[in-house]
């Protein structure tokens, strides 16, 4: 009779043959220490490529962003206020009294009140031409005091656009606001330099009447001397 195996028999049997690597064994599963530094480096050089998209994605968010703000148009404006002053000034220019700033009109009045008289002329007219010239110089200086006025009064008005303007500059959030900021800047400057200019003139205007009401007055002064020293008509 043939002898039954016990079962820790049969189970010795069975590592065995597992360990002897034979039909139903099971593959051993061999470490590379190569093949994974290679699997490690080419896992790094892909997170960095990633990474370097999302700088230059971010590089390029960044730069769309600065253009918006660039582009971003300033939200105050002085161009109305400068407006009205230059056009105050102007106003008051034109209203100069007796005689205008035109220069037809100046060549005439020259040519009446202020050139040569005759020694013909009489007292009378020499009177009447006398009077208009210290009209027109009191005039001269009533307009020039009128403009200068005016220009006081726009120091206020210059003053807050000045500090409007420059806080506008110094918050500006991108070129454009920047660039816009100092041009309403210069623009407030050359204002400025409008009403200075019409002060200029309003008060060389009332000098030049003064003297020019001197030297005719002089001028009558001599044809009444040669007329009283009987002179003869040149």
């Amino acid at each position: 009779m043939k002898r039954l195996r016990s079962p820790f028999a049969l189970s010795a049997a069975a590592i065995v043959v597992l360990l002897c690597g034979g039909p139903a064994a099971g593959q051993v599963v061999v470490h590379d220490p190569t093949n994974h530094v290679q699997n490690v480096i080419q896992a790094a050089r892909a997170l960095e490529q990633i990474n370097n998209q999302i700088q230059s994605l971010q590089n390029e968010a960044t730069a769309l962003m600065n253009q918006a703000r660039n582009l971003t148009s300033l939200p105050y404006s002085s161009l109305r206020t400068l407006q009205g002053q230059v056009e105050r000034t102007r106003s008051l220019l034109s209203q100069a009294q007796t005689l205008a700033y035109d220069v037809r009109a100046i060549e005439a009045a020259f040519d009446a009140r202020y050139g040569a008289v005759a020694l013909s002329t009489s007292e009378r007219d020499l009177v009447a031409r006398a009077r208009q010239r210290w009209l027109s110089s009191v005039a001269g200086f009533e307009d020039a005091m009128r403009v200068q006025a005016g220009v006081v009064q726009g120091l206020g008005a210059t003053r807050e656009e000045l500090e409007s303007l420059v806080s506008a500059s110094q918050g500006a959030a991108g070129a454009l606001q920047a660039a816009q900021a100092g041009n309403q800047l210069l623009a407030l400057q050359s204002s400025q330099l409008v009403e200075l200019t019409g002060l200029l003139a309003a008060q060389g205007r009332a000098e030049a009447l003064d003297a020019a009401d001197r030297a005719a007055a002089r001028a009558d002064a001599q044809a009444r001397f040669r007329r009283f020293m009987g002179e003869p008509e040149q």
